[in-house]
């Protein structure tokens, strides 16, 4: 049984954060990341030849796993603040979630990212902040770096050519038990067993139900998360183009009249592309855009999101959003996409009626259809109220052709009882990222990575 000092399962973001940090303050460490998916070398969706073919669901979707985890195939948006994109300030400080985020950029720059950011702070920023609370929308503060789809897949790259040579990627390898023997964390493989002093679990949200598994057979007492259920927005540029031509990425909050619920906007893409993925085993939407202008769209994509909180008795938010996404996968072949017009007639969108549009679909494969008969009326009504507020700010938002695909849902993994430094009741046994419901977003989990590093080498270092 092979030994590791530190073993590190999920090669995602924050994974690869964290085994850098490690190797960079004391490279005699023995590591092993354990990654489900590809090398970032092989990684290709069988889709990219052909964007009008529909989902093959592999076994292992190319998209969602492999090194660099689903993040290098998204656009790069990394965000520089506290007041979103996880929970990290709970654990420590604002100030000190932020030097870590930096910290974390100068990695990111390091290996080829821009140095250009984009940020509210700006007089015409400003300016538009209040226009939106005016309308009663709320412009969340933030500086955000766009690092653009096929640059991110560069920059992972270069990161993985570095660090394969410093410690081991095991590719293919999925983790199917952990157990702890002789104060040993022992890994039970596809493949054969393994065996580290340290464990940290960066499984992302692919593996946020495997993971919650683990700790419910390890007694690790977990905190339900909310769940993010919605559609992802397609409309023509120039709409918002005076909103994203300053800071690029919005995030808008709302609190509907009709139910005081929370209504966001998440992950902006001006002149991007709508995109499926393969999410824990159903076809979820999504959206991308590149920074290399002979590859951007007319299109601008993002996602409105209805924010659910579920108290007792129910206490499975994950199984809930899958329940959704599996009906529109059911109803619609895949993904769902239909006029805005046509759902507040009550109508279904199909083919006839698409063609007649003047937005044309970025994703090719989706199939016209009814959002009426998937998603639930409380969610519909939070949808269509929050269209006709950012009418009020981009006019054009509410227009009969704007696009609506479903589903989009953001599974907030059930998060474990964690210490300040990330560490669970197992002495050396630490959570990270996405999969451990403590981050959404790639600023925070790479953070969280680095922290958790830091925490480790304070233990390996004599005082």
């Amino acid at each position: 049984m092979k030994h590791y000092d530190i073993g590190i399962i999920g090669g995602g973001i924050s994974g690869i954060m964290c085994a850098f940090e490690l190797i960079k303050h004391k490279n005699d460490l023995q590591i092993c990341i354990f990654e489900k998916g590809n090398s970032i070398l092989n990684r290709k969706c069988p889709l990219t030849e052909d964007k009008s073919k529909k989902c093959l669901k592999c076994p292992s979707c190319a998209i969602m796993e492999g090194f660099g985890g689903c993040g290098s195939f998204s656009d790069g948006k990394y965000n520089f603040t506290t007041e979103f994109g996880g929970w990290l300030n709970e654990y420590l400080s604002n100030e000190e979630v932020m030097e870590l985020i930096e910290y974390m950029d100068k990695i990111l720059v390091e290996f080829g990212a821009t140095t250009k950011r984009f940020t509210t702070r700006t007089p015409k920023a400003r300016e538009l902040g209040k226009i939106c609370l005016q309308n009663d929308l709320h412009l969340l503060q933030s500086e955000v770096k766009h690092l653009g789809t096929e640059n991110n897949l560069k920059i992972m790259t270069n990161i993985y050519n570095v660090l394969k040579d410093k410690i081991d990627i095991k590719h293919h390898t999925e983790v199917d038990n952990i157990s702890l023997e002789n104060n040993k964390y022992i890994l039970n493989t596809n493949l054969e067993k393994y065996c580290c002093n340290f464990l940290i679990s960066a499984v992302g949200r692919v593996g946020s139900e495997w993971f919650a598994d683990q700790c419910k057979k390890l007694n690790i007492n977990l905190t339900s998360n909310q769940i993010d259920l919605g559609v992802r927005i397609e409309l023509p540029y120039e709409i918002f183009s005076h909103i994203t031509d300053e800071v690029y990425e919005a995030k808008l909050h709302y609190y509907t009249k009709k139910y005081n619920d929370l209504v966001k906007t998440f992950c902006m893409n001006p002149k991007g592309h709508v995109v499926t993925e393969n999410t824990i085993g159903v076809l979820t939407v999504n959206g991308h855009s590149y920074s290399d202008e002979s590859l951007k769209s007319d299109n601008t994509n993002f996602a409105l999101l209805v924010c659910n909180k579920f108290t007792s008795p129910f206490n499975e938010p994950l199984k809930y959003g899958k329940y959704i996404a599996t009906l529109s996968n059911m109803l619609g072949d895949g993904v769902i996409v239909q006029r805005f017009g046509d759902l507040v007639k009550g109508r279904r969108t199909n083919e006839k009626r698409m063609q007649k549009s003047f937005t044309r679909p970025t994703l090719q494969s989706a199939n016209a259809g009814d959002l009426g008969l998937v998603l639930p009326k409380r969610c519909l009504d939070n949808i269509i109220e929050m269209i006709y507020s950012l009418d009020n700010i981009a006019r054009g938002t509410a227009n009969y052709d704007t696009l609506l695909y479903g589903v989009e849902v953001k599974f907030y993994s059930a998060r474990p009882e964690l210490d300040n430094k990330l560490e669970t009741k197992y002495p050396n046994f630490y959570a990270i990222g996405d999969g451990a419901g403590i981050t959404r977003s790639l600023s925070q989990a790479a953070a969280s990575g680095i922290y958790v590093a830091r925490n480790i080498l304070d233990k390996l270092t004599p005082s």
